[in-house]
């Protein structure tokens, strides 16, 4: 029997490598659901490849998204409340969400309330609710499956030697394109320089996350969630050839590392199989000529790995306010309004304040999570 699947954010850069793992595996997976928010064209030619997804438009009201009567008739339902209705009815047996930013968390609960497994390349999720998510799925009886390499390698390392033996985790970096620039540099750099990332082909938002290290800051935030590991116990390493997706050190001190070439399509193969391991086309090495070079991470000229590791220390929802108060800066950074090293600094004002919360429940979570952008973009209007 085909696994269905339901791919939120199929027109975006996971979706696009979602949808070539899918291809790849027409025999194994029916694919009964795609949305995008506001790309209807794109999302109107894939209800053409895939006939018999039910398509979801949930930006209908931004700007550049007017359908004529025509295309609006291939559209099966609209917005946010109808994207969480399309999940929740779908039937899906492993939703894919590829949704970038806090707009993904709803439908990442939405899936596992309604019986899915998650293949999760939604960060926000994890830094925002994995509390909340991680109690849906051991309700439902569902798992949470790492899309991002780096945790998909984690995911797979712990699953062959056991949690138990595991005494830490090793992220992998690139360190982007500014790992050798000096402080004067830094302060210079532009838009278009840190759209540039060295490796990987991203979204704007992610890539210039990836210039600054708060990628790897959400990541480590991630990992102590998804894995349920102490701050202290999940290290950075800087690697700019991202062949070693991660590592795991044992308490007997040996070293498992997972290796492939960058392709996202590989963990997000993974994660469609999951459990069983099938043939994949994507991210195999050639050992001919390979060289791998590591080194740590400065944490001076990349202030946001470290307010990470506090935010993570933190707990409550001060994840959710970096990755806010992160978002806002980025923005405000891509629409020239404020300089890269701007980003930090905005990022450690907003977290300075008092963000006690009595409890963690959605509402909760996502009323720190516009105060915090509220706040970002105020603190970047004064600069």
């Amino acid at each position: 029997m085909k696994k269905r699947v339901a791919l939120l954010g199929a027109t975006g850069s996971i979706g696009t490598s979602t949808l070539e793992a899918l291809r790849q595996g027409k025999e194994d997976f029916e694919v009964i659901l795609l949305s995008s928010h506001t790309e209807f064209r794109g999302l109107i030619a894939l209800g053409r490849e895939f006939p018999g997804a039910l398509l979801v438009l949930s930006g209908e009201n931004s700007p550049g998204t007017k359908l004529s009567e025509e295309d609006r008739g291939k559209i099966a339902w609209f917005g946010r409340k109808g994207l969480l209705r399309a999940i929740a009815e779908c039937g899906a047996d492993i939703t894919v969400n590829g949704i970038s930013g806090a707009a993904g968390l709803e439908p990442s609960l939405a899936a596992l309330k309604a019986g899915s497994d998650l293949a999760l390349a939604n960060k926000e999720t994890v830094v925002l609710a994995f509390p909340l998510a991680a109690d849906l799925a051991k309700k439902k009886q569902v798992r949470i499956i790492p899309v991002d390499s780096e945790h998909a390698a984690i995911f797979r390392l712990l699953e062959a030697h056991g949690k138990e033996p595991a005494e830490e985790l090793l992220l992998t970096a690139s360190g982007g394109p500014f790992r050798a620039y000096s402080a004067s540099q830094l302060a210079a750099v532009s838009p278009r320089e840190a759209l540039a990332h060295p490796t990987w082909r991203m979204g704007p938002k992610i890539t210039v996350d990836s210039a600054t290290l708060a990628n790897k800051g959400l990541e480590v935030i991630e990992a102590v969630r998804l894995f349920d590991f102490p701050r202290e116990k999940v290290k950075v390493v800087i690697h700019p050839q991202s062949i070693v997706h991660s590592m795991i050190r044992l308490k007997d001190g040996a070293l498992y590392a997972q290796m492939s070439r960058p392709d996202m399509r590989l963990p997000i193969h993974e994660a469609l199989y999951w459990p069983r391991i099938v043939f994949s086309p994507f991210g195999s090495l050639n050992f001919d000529a390979l060289t791998l070079q590591f080194e740590k991470p400065d944490y001076q000229k990349f202030p946001l790995l470290p307010l990470a590791y506090e935010a993570a220390g933190a707990g409550g929802v001060y994840p959710a306010v970096y990755n806010a108060a992160n978002e806002s800066a980025v923005t405000a950074f891509l629409e020239e309004r404020i300089g890269f090293i701007d980003i930090p600094r905005i990022v450690k004002s907003v977290l300075e304040k008092d963000w006690y919360a009595p409890s963690l429940d959605l509402e909760t979570i996502l009323d720190a999570d516009e105060r915090a952008r509220n706040m970002a973009l105020l603190q970047a209007a004064s600069l």
